[in-house]
């Protein structure tokens, strides 16, 4: 390992274990396919709409029991 490499691990290690997490996040990010990072942007941008939604009261919701019990009756 290089110096400057050892060095920035040193460094990394000291931090909160939140700030390591996000570090370790972008370095992983960083070598990721850019056309993949494109669709996980996208997806992130799905599931941020999609919350939205459900917050705002704009979509129907059912009850977790009820949709089991209709999974039950259509494969048994």
């Amino acid at each position: 390992m290089s110096d400057l490499v050892e060095e920035l691990a040193q460094r990394g290690l000291a931090l909160s274990p939140e700030d390591r997490a996000r570090l370790a996040e972008r370095l992983l990010d960083s070598l990721q396919d850019p056309a993949l990072a494109k669709i996980e942007a996208a997806w992130d941008e799905e599931i941020e709409r999609r919350v939205a939604v459900y917050e705002r009261g704009e979509v129907e919701t059912f009850e977790a029991t009820d949709v089991f019990a209709e999974a039950r009756r259509i494969a048994p």
